[in-house]
């Protein structure tokens, strides 16, 4: 079996897990930022977001990870930068950023998700390069794939990382 590709890391920092995971899609940055903002576009590969999505506003979201929970919108600097800071039922708040820059013909996304529990932040990681992998499938008009499935094939190697993981 061929080792999967991976795109993220993780770290750990002020004793709670950091997943941060990039990639670069074929597409302006213009696009790539109506993926990860517009909720229709949202819907597609990452789940459902509903409320009031400007700066100072609260959402709800369910993810196609299972993952619910409530979030709030704490920068948003169209193109290039998006903070929001989420919580669950546990009322575990983590704060998730996403940077785009321009790279040659196509965009780079940078997700880091900061404040993760220890004992499941791997998992986040794997579910979190399912996650940009469906974005990469709706970028190039594909259909995602079963992103459980993919979890699973993935997080075995995310797990592997956390003897390596950095401790600040």
């Amino acid at each position: 079996m061929t080792e999967p590709r991976i795109i993220g890391n993780l770290r750990e920092e002020s004793g709670k897990g950091v997943v941060h995971v990039e990639d670069v899609y074929p597409t302006d940055i213009d696009d790539l930022w109506s993926a990860i903002t517009e909720p229709a576009r949202l819907a597609r590969w990452i789940g459902t977001v509903e409320g009031d999505l400007r700066v100072g506003g609260a959402f709800t979201a369910r993810f196609t990870s299972t993952w619910e929970g409530t979030g709030t919108v704490d920068v948003c600097e169209a193109p290039r930068r998006l903070v929001v800071t989420t919580q669950d039922e546990d009322e575990i708040p983590t704060v998730i950023e996403a940077l785009l820059t321009t790279e040659g013909d196509g965009t780079r996304l940078v997700i880091e998700d900061r404040g993760l529990p220890l004992e499941h932040y791997a998992d986040h990681g794997s579910g979190w390069q399912a996650h940009l992998e469906d974005l990469a499938a709706l970028i190039d008009g594909r259909e995602p794939a079963n992103w459980h499935d993919r979890w699973v094939e993935l997080t075995p190697s995310y797990r592997e990382m956390l003897s390596s993981s950095p401790r600040m």
